[in-house]
């Protein structure tokens, strides 16, 4: 063997050994991420759409135009932005302050922000109603000065504003938790007050997450039906939300009627959801031009 061949054979790179996946290819998951998306959200969403299609336009128009489906709409999806936008604002007061301070029960409180989660929303909502009724720890002395709050409208916001704070608290935290401090500390040398600090160094990088705890709980309040029926009252033309519209049609067994009514709460969701996750978009591309 002479020295040539030695020379190449020390200076060979070492054959690679073949990596090893912990999951298998992605032919493989792919195809079961395709079937398992199918028949849990494409299969249920496709019959929903189906049968209302089966419907002529005239039944279709008038299942949809009844003054209180109507009604239950304007309730439904103006209820659930109020209280998606209360929640953007209280959730990321409460992840801030989990985040940045240090008292006495901080575990105790960063556990109670999951409690809706684990609560189930009939049992939410009775708890509201005990407490906001006329004769409710606290509805008793709101109701002589002509504050009424349960089964009415702003009962529903409230029940919302309950059940979906988590969402916001937790998209927030972990991206506080992140933030670089230094950025906070170099601000305030450079002479900025705390409102310029805020809204020039810290909601930028905050915007994205923040903007989808909002979608999060505005999803959430627009389907929510266990803690809303009981504080709500349920009132025709006032306190009727749309699902317990479409409940109310399936039990007549109106079956069309109950799914031409939730094709539009589809349909509305899916154009809020994509105008928000557009915003979101927008944001991270100009935090990162900015960055």
């Amino acid at each position: 063997m002479t020295s040539a061949t030695l020379d190449a054979g020390l200076i060979a790179p070492p054959r690679r050994r073949a990596q090893r996946r912990v999951l298998p290819g992605f032919n493989l998951t792919l195809g079961y991420t395709l079937l398992y998306l199918g028949l849990i959200v494409l299969i249920p969403l496709s019959a929903l759409v189906l049968k209302t299609l089966s419907m002529s336009w005239a039944d279709f128009w008038a299942a949809i135009s009844a003054p209180r489906v109507l009604a239950s709409f304007r309730l439904t999806f103006g209820a659930s932005l109020i209280a998606a936008a209360v929640n953007a604002v209280a959730g990321l007061l409460v992840a801030w302050v989990l985040v940045r301070y240090d008292f006495p029960g901080k575990k105790i409180a960063d556990a109670l922000v999951d409690l809706p989660f684990a609560l189930p929303t009939a049992v939410a909502g009775i708890a509201l109603t005990a407490l906001l009724a006329g004769n409710g720890w606290i509805g008793q002395f709101l109701e002589p000065h002509g504050i009424q709050i349960a089964f009415q409208p702003a009962g529903i916001v409230v029940a919302l504003i309950f059940i979906g704070l988590p969402f916001v608290v937790r998209t927030v935290q972990p991206v506080l938790e992140d933030s670089e401090k230094e950025l906070e500390e170099a601000a305030a040398c450079l002479g900025a007050t705390r409102w310029q600090t805020f809204w020039r160094v810290i909601f930028p990088g905050v915007a994205p997450a923040l903007l989808t705890g909002f979608a999060m709980a505005f999803a959430r309040a627009v389907g929510e039906y266990g803690s809303v029926i009981f504080i709500a009252g349920n009132m025709p033309m006032v306190s009727e939300i749309t699902p317990l519209i479409i409940i109310g049609k399936l039990e007549q067994y109106d079956y069309a009627g109950a799914t031409a009514v939730a094709s539009v709460m589809l349909l509305i969701s899916f154009i809020l959801l994509l105008i928000i996750n557009a915003l979101q978009a927008w944001q991270r591309r100009r935090t990162g031009e900015s960055a």
